[in-house]
């Protein structure tokens, strides 16, 4: 395998679904935020910020992780863990990656230029979380909604309580799919003493589950509802719930195969709400 195949796997190229589940949110903010017709160069922008600010944050996650990700059995062959990247450079990536993504933003305005230094911060501190926070997802979820606020902020110049509650809203959501990614490593997370929300919420893990998912959608609901988003908009919250109704059947068991399954049909999640979005706008 040359260099180039290494950073690819070191910032998960080849597994997009991190990317999507950050990408999603993006694209909510930036569409409620515009009335449905936002300006095709900030999509470009962030959808672009995206996809470097996660492979960043593999980077940095795979360095801060490199002596646990050895004794997980998923996560064993990773570059760092491995040897076949030294942590150093796996450091460098994340930097370079960063600092990429922070020249995006540069055109945009001061607000925006703020929000996206607090982003980095979040994105880089969250592999640390993982050591002492009981709930870590919660904080993953900041970091993987921070695309909001800093959408309003581009399109409005202000980042207006709406954009705070659909934060939120991607906090229980970050919660519900990243405890169903949780329950697939409990056991190696024990045992090394690792956070999880999969191993605080215990024998009440699916429930919890559940509870974030219907938090997640409701808030999404009541700004949708507050923005002036009826039938396409309740359409996709419909098909989001069904969703998760298909999550549960997958998690119900515990078992590590289908709670995998059940995190990467997220995607499908946040594809139906974003879709609900933009055809409510677009059908008017």
């Amino acid at each position: 395998m040359n260099r180039l195949q290494l950073y690819f796997r070191l910032v998960r190229l080849n597994k997009p679904i991190g990317i999507l589940l950050l990408l999603w949110p993006t694209l909510w903010a930036l569409w409620l935020a515009s009335d449905g017709k936002p300006d095709w160069t900030l999509v470009a922008i962030f959808t672009l910020g995206t996809v470097l600010m996660r492979s960043a944050g593999c980077a940095i996650n795979d360095y801060a992780d490199r002596d646990f990700d050895k004794y997980v059995q998923r996560t064993v062959d990773r570059p760092v863990t491995s040897g076949k990247i030294q942590p150093r450079e796996a450091l460098l990536v994340a930097l370079v990656l960063a600092l990429l993504s922070l020249s995006l933003i540069w055109p945009l305005n001061t607000l925006t230029k703020q929000l996206s230094i607090a982003a980095v911060i979040i994105a880089g501190t969250y592999p640390y979380f993982k050591r002492f926070f009981a709930i870590p997802q919660a904080y993953l979820g900041i970091a993987f909604g921070f695309g909001i606020p800093m959408g309003f902020a581009a399109v409005q110049g202000s980042v207006p309580t709406a954009a705070w509650l659909l934060l939120l809203a991607n906090v229980f959501w970050a919660v519900a799919y990243d405890t169903e990614y949780a329950m697939v490593d409990r056991e190696d997370d024990l045992k090394l003493g690792m956070k999880t929300s999969a191993i605080t919420f215990g024998r009440y893990d699916v429930a919890a589950v559940m509870l974030c998912y219907a938090m997640t959608l409701g808030l999404i609901f009541f700004v949708g509802w507050q923005f002036g988003l009826r039938t396409w908009f309740t359409a996709g919250i419909l098909i989001a719930a069904a969703c998760a109704i298909y999550h549960y059947t997958l998690i119900r068991k515990r078992e590590r195969g289908d709670c995998f399954a059940a995190f990467l049909h997220n995607n499908w999640l946040g594809a139906a709400i974003f879709s609900g979005v933009a055809l409510d706008y677009l059908l008017r």
